[in-house]
């Protein structure tokens, strides 16, 4: 390495170590300043866009075990999000000829259930990954009831 470049390496490594921190990652910006000689700086911004990505939505493609006209079933949702105050996932029936809905989850940090218009409302408050094990009570009043598509719609939206 030439002389005139070693007291510029401090500062690019401190440079390259701001690029690969964690609190980079998280949907902000993060800026620096670091003086190369008298005369010059280097300006380096890293902006990392919001993203809500759905990684799994899992559950079972029918309900079929109708027994004194309930039927149970479970759904896994892997949501990873870099918006700073979070998203919300909205549950909607999709079949009509149900009669009642009931959804549970356990409690854990940063997640809300909450009841909406014609379904559900679940809520992750910060950035990060969840993972979130829904467990759906379905009723209907039709004994004859047979196997139903998922009645499920889940739709997602950042806060």
């Amino acid at each position: 390495m030439s002389a005139p470049l070693r007291p510029l390496l401090p500062s690019f490594l401190a440079a390259l170590g701001l690029l690969f921190s964690p609190a980079a990652s998280m949907g902000e910006s993060a800026s620096t300043s670091t003086a190369l000689s008298a005369s010059a700086t280097l300006d380096i911004r890293i902006i990392v866009p919001p993203v809500i990505r759905v990684l799994e939505n899992s559950h079972p493609q029918l309900l079929d075990a109708f027994v004194d006209g309930e039927a149970s079933a479970q759904q896994r949702l892997v949501v990873l999000s870099t918006m700073k105050r979070g998203f919300c996932v909205s549950l909607q029936r999709t079949a009509p000829q149900l009669g009642t809905w009931e959804v549970q989850t356990a409690p854990q940090s940063g997640i809300q259930l909450s009841p909406a218009t014609n379904g559900y409302r679940l809520c992750g408050t910060r950035p990060g990954r969840y993972t979130v094990l829904l467990q759906h009570r379905f009723g209907t009043s039709d004994s004859g009831a047979n196997a139903l598509n998922w009645p499920v719609q889940t739709d997602i939206s950042a806060i």
